[in-house]
């Protein structure tokens, strides 16, 4: 005779703080095609630092890219490389007493170069398409600075580094994370000003104050 007794039901996996990261940042590059707006972003993003499992992430995610499960690893590169000789590419940024952003999805050329003078870029590469596998960016700040965003898995090489009565910061961790892939190369200039590079996308300050809260429980 069976067993009457049910079997107990396997408890769900536990999402970790690096699946909440990788869900924010497929539903960010979702919201930068187009497939969420940008209130619907906000709300899935609090929902994720949130989300106690990772069958509710995949929920998440469900509606805004093909299949999870084919980009279910943290830290899977949104940048892509794609030679082409009809389209260079930016080869120049320029930022004179003015502002300039360059995030979302755009085309870095071979070499290109960031001028900032009394000025100020920011420029985000998570999403770049690269116009060769290895590519060259020259930043000069004077009086004026640089943000850059390098994206993960994207090796980097900082051929020079020069500083006059300003600074430089490089907060990438590891600088070839893949060998064999592509190189971006770093010639950092400033003159009473400063350049900041660091790996990974730029979060909000909502999402800063939700990774503050996760790591301190």
């Amino acid at each position: 005779m069976a067993d009457p007794t049910p079997e107990p039901r396997r408890p769900e996996l536990r999402a970790s703080d690096a699946d909440r990261e990788h869900t924010a940042d497929l539903l960010r590059r979702a919201a930068g095609e187009g497939r969420l707006t940008v209130e619907e972003l906000d709300e899935r993003l609090d929902i994720a630092y949130e989300t106690r499992t990772r069958r509710e992430l995949e929920q998440l995610v469900a509606d805004v890219v093909v299949d999870p499960r084919l980009d279910s690893t943290p830290g899977t590169r949104g940048f892509t490389v794609r030679p082409s000789v009809s389209d260079p590419g930016s080869s120049w940024i320029v930022a004179v007493m003015s502002g300039v952003d360059r995030k979302g999805r755009w085309r870095l050329g071979r070499l290109c170069t960031a001028v900032n003078v009394m000025g100020g870029s920011d420029i985000d590469l998570n999403e770049v398409e690269l116009a060769d596998e290895v590519v060259e960016l020259r930043v000069i700040a004077i009086m004026g600075g640089s943000d850059i965003r390098v994206p993960e898995g994207l090796n980097v090489e900082k051929t020079t580094d020069f500083a006059l009565m300003g600074a430089n910061g490089v907060d990438i961790g590891d600088m070839r994370p893949n060998p064999d892939g592509p190189v971006l190369r770093l010639r950092l200039f400033s003159i009473m000003g400063g350049i900041d590079v660091k790996r990974g996308p730029k979060l909000s300050r909502r999402e800063r104050r939700e990774q503050r809260r996760l790591h301190r429980h």
